[in-house]
């Protein structure tokens, strides 16, 4: 398994040794998972069908999978994690990718493109957060903090097998705790997750959506799409994770192919 090297903002002393999956080679995609990890969610059938033309690189953030571990998350940790990301980047000597962020991971990619646009090409939000005040996620989130026990028991084994027994209930209770103070937050000043920064984005963008994802506020991703400069909204007859639904992880698949098909080709055309 690789590692790889990187100053991160979430790590005391700065470095770690962060650990990612690869395959393929051509125009750089990275695969931002999302706040449960890699295997809650896994983006094992993209990896695959897009490795026949793209360079695919999927982190594990820091506190996730095989990567250090981490005991608590500010705020801020989407901000942060963006930060982190594009170090890797440079490790990996990818200057300039394309984005498919899920749920947490969408963030992430957002306040990349916000940050850096010069080095995103484009970007899928899938699942994407757009307002602080989730208040129909409060229940949620507080399961997370108090008993993630409770989310089942098939979710309890794939976060186990990512982050081991010891560490799979600290990074959902760390994120379920930053969530809490967001929505709190949220619930007293308003606002968005990025400040009003997303007009910021000058990349394309793909809102990729469930229908019935329960983490979505009513009409939150229509305000999103207004945030994001022509952004394009795409729904699809899923729950929070389109890209690994049973049902319609081959539409999600497609849709995001077709997206990343279009985007402007990167320097020297390998996104290296």
């Amino acid at each position: 398994m690789p590692f790889v090297e990187v100053e991160t903002p979430l790590a005391p002393g700065g470095a770690v040794e962060l650990h990612y999956r690869e395959r393929g080679r051509g125009p750089a995609v990275l695969l931002l998972h999302s706040g449960w990890g890699w295997e809650a969610y896994p983006f094992a059938s993209q990896l695959r069908a897009l490795s026949g033309r793209y360079r695919v690189v999927a982190p594990d953030r820091t506190g996730y999978g095989r990567s250090p571990p981490l005991a608590e998350l500010p705020p801020d940790y989407h901000r942060l994690y963006a930060r982190e990301t594009l170090t890797l980047m440079s490790a990996l000597g990818i200057d300039s990718a394309a984005l498919w962020g899920h749920s947490d991971g969408a963030v992430v990619a957002a306040w990349m493109a916000i940050e850096a646009p010069g080095r995103v090409r484009g970007v899928i939000l899938e699942a994407f957060h757009f307002w602080r005040a989730k208040l129909a996620s409060l229940p949620f989130f507080e399961t997370g903090a108090r008993s993630p026990e409770d989310f089942g028991a098939d979710k309890v084994a794939a976060l186990r097998r990512d982050h081991g027994d010891a560490r799979w209930r600290t990074i959902v209770r760390a994120g379920a705790r930053a969530w809490l103070q967001i929505i709190e937050s949220g619930q007293r000043q308003g606002g968005d997750l990025y400040g009003g920064r997303l007009a910021e984005i000058r990349c394309p963008a793909l809102l990729l959506h469930g229908l019935r994802d329960p983490r979505t506020e009513p009409g939150e991703m229509e305000a999103a799409r207004e945030a994001v400069p022509g952004a394009v909204l795409e729904f699809v007859d899923a729950g929070h994770s389109p890209h690994s639904s049973s049902r319609m992880s081959g539409q999600a698949t497609r849709i995001a192919e077709r997206f990343l098909s279009h985007l402007p080709e990167a320097p020297g055309g390998t996104g290296r």
